[in-house]
């Protein structure tokens, strides 16, 4: 066996495909609204389920936090006014690579509102 003592590999068995394997998802958001920390913190959330996935940032403009699922836009902060719940997304990506029609995610949490 190669790789460093107490390395764990986490492959799947012959046969079977990681899960979100073959699902691109691009999130492109507005840098000067602050909003890369909501994508590094849905990032982190959907790496943590699907490690093996492909997710990409793109500065957006003014207000935007939009994601898509392999080229399908799949959530826009611009029509819904919020943010994406975790959960919702993770949804998504499972479907996607069940290879199952992606619905637009119209929930949403709103921004934070400093008074």
């Amino acid at each position: 066996m190669s790789g460093e003592p107490g390395q764990v590999s986490v492959v799947p068995p012959p046969g079977e495909v990681e899960a979100g394997s073959g699902v691109h998802i691009v999130v492109e958001y507005c840098e000067p609204c602050g909003f890369e920390a909501t994508y590094l913190e849905l990032a982190s959330a959907v790496k943590e389920e699907y490690p093996g996935i492909k997710i990409e940032s793109r500065l957006g403009g003014t207000g935007a936090f939009e994601i898509e699922i392999n080229g399908q836009l799949v959530f826009s902060k611009l029509e819904n006014g919020g943010f994406p719940y975790e959960k919702d997304l993770i949804e998504a990506i499972r479907r996607a690579s069940n290879g199952e029609p992606l619905e637009k995610i119209t929930n949403s949490r709103p921004p934070c509102v400093i008074l």
